[in-house]
């Protein structure tokens, strides 16, 4: 199944369950929100967040340009997100509020017929029913990812306690949560099946968990080793 959506190009990549806030100051978005805000009551208020693979601006395809835009490619795997909170500013431009909602692929790019991008995607299902194979990894990567935690936040258990039980909700707050780039987190969001992504996510955490335990290793601060050697006598 098809559909056309409006997108909005970012520098980072969005996950359904996941809260995603914006300051929207460009003409062309502006648009996009008095768009949705236009529509009938009951008619879902969304559109799709695509992390930008190069470039500052969206393209319909490598080496072809958006107008004022210059020339940039888009990952082909995004997510919906869908309207909650309107906040009109003086300026004419917005804060809104979103929620990612479900993932797409996108078949073909429009950038003429609409002031913002519109493109052509397809639903992307997700993993449906229980399955005790991603139980047992979302029960793994719960484990180490407290442990990463443990690493990186001064309280990791304001986090850590609030880590759902559903496993494809677990691998989406995973996903969004750790400190990983954004082609790490683009590979989690193609992932289609819980288990896979969750053994991806196993995988990242344990690296990332690794290399956390050798920097505190580390017997001088880390901003000594990063500064200029001291002035010889």
């Amino acid at each position: 199944m098809t559909a056309r959506l409006p997108v909005f190009p970012l520098t980072t990549v969005l996950f359904p369950g996941l809260v995603l806030p914006l300051h929207i100051f460009e003409e062309r978005y502006r648009a996009l929100v008095r768009h949705l805000m236009g529509l009938p009551d009951g008619s879902p208020r969304e559109f799709g967040v695509v992390a930008i693979r190069a470039g500052w601006e969206v393209a319909p395809g490598a080496g072809r340009a958006v107008p004022g835009g210059g020339e940039v490619t888009l990952h082909e795997v995004g997510c919906t997100a869908e309207l909650r909170q309107v906040t009109e500013l003086a300026d004419g431009g917005y804060d809104i509020v979103t929620v990612g909602r479900r993932r797409f692929r996108i078949a073909d790019v429009d950038p003429r017929s609409a002031p913002y991008l519109t493109a052509e995607v397809e639903w992307l299902p997700e993993s449906a029913g229980a399955d005790e194979g991603a139980d047992l990894l979302a029960a793994r990567v719960i484990s180490v990812f407290r442990q990463y935690l443990s690493l990186i936040r001064p309280d990791p258990e304001e986090i850590s306690e609030q880590l759902p039980e559903d496993p494809t909700v677990l691998s989406h707050l995973v996903a969004a949560t750790a400190a990983l780039t954004v082609d790490d987190r683009q590979r989690l969001l193609a992932i289609g099946d819980t288990a896979a992504r969750l053994r991806a996510e196993l995988r990242l955490l344990n690296r990332e968990t690794a290399l956390l335990r050798q920097v505190r290793a580390v017997p001088v601060p880390l901003s000594e080793l990063a500064g200029p050697p001291p002035a010889p006598n």
